[in-house]
């Protein structure tokens, strides 16, 4: 199985490609120069794997939500790769990627994962991770903290663990919804390609993968251009 997957969703930049169980990666903590940075890693990686577009079996793409013009960017690339060479896609979450991405670095199964998504309010979801499978629970959301709904069982009885910049933006808000020590806030965590295609091969293997016409972006906020264009 060979895919490639593109995350610019973030201030991260990164793409990577898995090839038969073996991931090679490119990442770059780069706000603002995504649209220069991603197609010379694409070409860089396929390079080292000693591939070309057309031989690889699909295409993965960070689909959101985060940065509003970030997620269009991915999705805008693996759609034009896709066309060109009739390559099926499979979209992955940035925040499942969080999440997946803390377990597989230090194991917890119970991520919290929040993006700034400025104007007050969060990109949030909840996951457990058994057996490398990434469980959404309850939906993901763009909310103010203060209207999250954390006081159910599910977030009582288990041992949460958080990861992303909505902690450390909205701390003190998140302090009161939910008891989590500082040692399990992973505030710096953001969503990479390295982990994104590990996530789309489980998809693809599973039968997953879609056209790149049916391949949108996920932005939660829908009316965010909406919003800017007003400004």
């Amino acid at each position: 199985m060979k895919i490639l997957a593109i995350d610019t969703a973030t201030e991260a930049c990164s793409a990577a490609i898995y090839v038969d169980g073996e991931v090679l990666s490119e990442y770059k903590l780069a706000p603002r120069e995504h649209t220069q940075l991603i197609l010379p890693m694409v070409d860089r990686l396929l390079s080292q794997a000693g591939l070309k577009i057309n031989q690889l079996d699909a295409l993965s793409f960070a689909r959101g939500p985060g940065a509003f013009t970030g997620v269009r960017i991915a999705a805008g690339v693996v759609q034009g790769l896709s066309y060109a060479d009739d390559l099926p896609v499979v979209p992955v979450s940035t925040l499942a990627a969080m999440a997946a991405g803390i377990y597989y670095q230090h194991g917890h199964q119970n991520v919290l994962s929040a993006i700034d998504a400025r104007m007050s309010e969060v990109y949030w979801g909840a996951y457990h991770v058994q057996q490398d499978a990434i469980q959404l629970i309850d939906d993901e959301v763009v909310s103010a903290v203060e209207n999250l709904q954390l006081s159910g069982e599910e977030y009582t009885s288990q041992n949460w663990v958080a990861a992303g910049t909505g902690w450390s933006a909205y701390q003190t808000e998140f302090e009161k919804k939910i008891n989590i020590a500082q040692e399990q806030i992973f505030a710096d965590c953001l969503p990479s390609a390295e982990v994104i295609v590990k996530l789309a091969a489980q998809d693809y293997a599973q039968g997953k993968q879609m056209t790149a016409h049916q391949a949108q972006p996920v932005y939660l906020r829908d009316n965010v251009a909406k919003k800017k264009a007003k400004t």
